[in-house]
């Protein structure tokens, strides 16, 4: 099997091609492999569909970068039976990964090449797809500042996302949207935002979907209503350890539900964050897609769900 190596130089507080190359080089036995460097947004989707235009092989492609690389390389390889997709998480937020216990066994390359693949859902959002978060409301207005931030010594890295939530209570405690889940209406038309995941985390120490189950074929789906700038607050620390679900504070506020589709009609200027990058539209469709792909998962890594998920062979 072929395997191919997509780095995002811009990814994370420094380029990791050198890294890299030196792992593969001290690999026994030398697995077939390439490396590819991402020339900006959109290319390495690109570069991913037009590898698997040109060659036959069986292929593994390893997205090396953050959650936005491992977003475009997925988009490049679903829907063929021939590629798998491996993640190396050298970016600033690498949430995905997070649902399998962390990073650690994800940055040792030889643990990598050699990992078994199980069987993913992910999301098919308009025609681009999503393996882990797409959210909206609050949440799209602090991808939107941080990417402004994240190449900034004081305000980057792993300050981007508080960074954005500081920004965003001053503008984004209320977005015009209106949803049908699973073809039935909410109810309502304000919020404050809304999370859709097959992974666990988001803003990389979130954990939006503690119930999360990668390949059970649904989407959980969290809408906060619009609230105070002080109950924001009493909500954070709920948020990030993943207990807001069951916080009794917060019942009256929080409309969680699991689901295979959802629909979106919203006025000019909304926009939702798919794996960290933020696509623009008024009208968006959510689709479940149970076990659509297959991802390289390190033994021993855990998935923090009930399951770990349907495991083939990539070899």
């Amino acid at each position: 099997m072929k395997h191919v190596f997509v780095i995002n130089p811009s990814a994370g507080p420094e380029d990791a091609t050198d890294r890299i190359k030196q792992a593969l080089a001290s690999c026994s036995p030398c697995p077939d492999y390439e490396i590819y460097s991402s020339r900006g947004p959109g290319d390495a989707t690109l570069f991913v569909r037009g590898w698997l235009e040109r060659n036959s092989d069986d292929v593994r492609f390893y997205a090396c970068g953050g959650d936005g690389t491992l977003n475009e390389v997925v988009n490049g390889a679903v829907g063929c039976p021939r590629a798998s997709v491996g993640c190396y998480p050298c970016g600033s937020g690498n949430d995905y990964v997070k649902y399998y216990g962390g990073k650690d066994a994800f940055l040792d390359i030889p643990s990598l090449i050699a990992a078994p693949c199980r069987e993913v859902d992910i999301m098919k959002v308009n025609d681009r797809y999503c393996i882990n978060v797409c959210n909206f409301g609050f949440d799209t207005a602090v991808a939107r500042t941080m990417a402004k931030v994240r190449r900034n010594r004081l305000l980057g890295g792993k300050l981007a996302y508080p960074t954005g939530i500081a920004a965003s209570l001053f503008t984004a405690m209320k977005t015009n949207c209106r949803m049908r889940i699973d073809g039935k209406s909410t109810g309502f038309s304000k919020l404050l935002l809304c999370t859709v995941a097959n992974g666990s985390y988001v803003g990389s120490a979130f954990k939006c979907a503690p119930r999360s189950v990668n390949d059970d074929g649904l989407m959980e789906v969290c809408v906060v209503k619009p609230i105070s700038i002080f109950k924001f607050f009493t909500m954070i620390n709920s948020y990030k350890q993943g207990k807001h679900l069951e916080d009794p504070r917060f019942k009256d506020v929080i409309v969680y539900s699991r689901a295979e589709s959802i629909e979106l009609r919203a006025p000019s200027g909304f926009a939702v964050t798919l794996d960290g990058e933020i696509v623009e539209g008024t009208y968006f469709v959510i689709e479940n897609k149970q076990r659509a792909l297959r991802f390289a998962v390190p033994v021993p890594a855990p998935s923090s769900g009930e399951h770990s998920g349907g495991e083939s062979s990539c070899q």
